[in-house]
């Protein structure tokens, strides 16, 4: 009950206007793709920015640190490096969060980098003991709410919510386990909409399925996680672009379903969309702006009577948690004959040698489904707007197969 006092508390701190803009990068960024670090420069205010990196998630704090301010300064940034962090700076954290000094060079930046790691650190070093602001993160709102940028990668992407993952399981255990408060999720800083839920590295790591995990469990209707070397930027409080090489995904529980009586984890009609590069997307409305690129390439809408599939082989996954493999299905799913694609996770390890517990995932696309695709970025790229999910356990009757000696 006391967290959830301190935590409306700091909701409310959130609520005011803000004029600011949020750069949510999945992890992995690449130093030599100019287009995150001349983004966030330019929110920034262009050549000369002060922006304050954040080095506190990361166990090398300096050398890393390091490496995101020259990054920023080769954009044309005045960055520098404060020293909030658990080891190799001179200074104590809890006393740093506190220093006028510093606090006072944040306050006067245009712009913050929260650098990767553990996103744990964050919370521990930004909140005091008993949950409140401490005057850094009173500094880091002054400049969002005042236009400067808020960026943060992996760890510092994790914190943007109001409430995030603090230090989870492999996405399966999560999944069979479930998350309590204060062990795999807590406190986030809360700089995106309080409705909506970020998760990070998500096709990669097949993180989608424990976002969805955390969003039933906190009551989340919403949430987006962006993948690894790609983000999103939100400006006036709702507007996101997606930037870099993949995109991110839009989950949408805001109609779905759990059956408690099933005793694990279960979600009916959960709605997917994937955003790609150049797409825009509204976290109020919902509204779906796909690329340029691909408004002038090839639409398919099953509603139309020019709509005509041609993939028919079956959709199954073996492993829909595997790298990518929910985006690069829910395209396929777009194209093809039929409209229902299956997906499974489960411990194969384990099931070479016994029965275990598992989950099935269909994905269904209905007259609510459209996507569009272009080959002009030099592959295949797609937007698909509205797939259906529905999840529920399993039990694989394992040992799933023989190995002939």
């Amino acid at each position: 009950m006391i967290i959830n006092i301190v935590l409306a508390e700091e909701i409310s701190k959130a609520d005011p206007k803000v004029s600011g803009s949020l750069v949510i990068i999945g992890g992995s960024e690449r130093f030599s793709h100019r287009e995150y670090w001349d983004e966030i420069v330019e929110l920034a205010g262009g050549p000369g920015c002060r922006i304050a990196v954040f080095p506190t998630a990361s166990g090398d704090p300096v050398k890393k640190g390091g490496w995101v301010i020259s990054a920023l300064n080769k954009s044309g940034a005045d960055a520098f490096l404060v020293p909030v962090a658990w080891k190799k700076v001179p200074i104590n954290p809890i006393e740093a969060v506190s220093d006028p000094d510093l606090v006072a060079q944040v306050r006067e930046a245009t712009g913050v980098f929260l650098i990767g790691g553990e996103q744990d650190k964050i919370v521990k070093a930004l909140f005091t003991a008993d949950g409140r602001h401490t005057p850094m993160l009173d500094a880091m709102w002054h400049v969002y709410r005042n236009g400067g940028v808020i960026a943060g990668t992996s760890a510092g992407a994790a914190v943007m919510s109001r409430v995030m993952y603090r230090d989870a399981e492999s996405v399966l255990d999560t999944m069979l386990k479930g998350v309590r408060w204060g062990k795999e999720i807590d406190r986030g800083l809360g700089f995106l909409d309080e409705n909506w839920f970020v998760d990070q590295h998500l096709f990669v790591r097949g993180r989608f399925a424990r976002t969805l995990v955390a969003m039933q469990d906190q009551g989340f209707k919403f949430g987006i996680g962006v993948d690894e070397n790609s983000a999103i930027i939100v400006t006036n409080g709702s507007e996101v672009r997606v930037i870099g090489h993949k995109g991110a995904l839009v989950l949408d529980l805001s109609k779905s379903e759990h059956d408690p009586m099933l005793g694990r984890f279960n979600l009916k009609n959960a709605r997917l969309t994937y955003l790609d590069r150049g797409d825009r997307f509204d976290l109020k409305t919902l509204e779906v702006t796909p690329a340029q690129e691909k408004l002038d390439d090839e639409k398919f809408d099953p509603k139309s009577p020019e709509y005509r599939p041609s993939l028919r082989r079956p959709l199954f996954y073996n492993d829909i948690l595997a790298n990518t493999t929910v985006i690069d299905m829910m395209g396929t799913l777009m194209e093809s004959v039929s409209p229902v694609a299956t997906g499974l996770a489960f411990d194969g390890h384990a099931a070479r040698k016994h029965p275990v517990d598992g989950f099935e995932f269909k994905f269904s696309r209905d007259d609510e489904s459209v996507a569009w695709y272009t080959e002009s970025y030099g592959g295949d790229d797609y937007t698909v707007v509205n797939i259906r999910l529905d999840i529920r356990p399993i039990r694989i009757a394992g040992p799933i197969y023989d190995r002939e000696e």
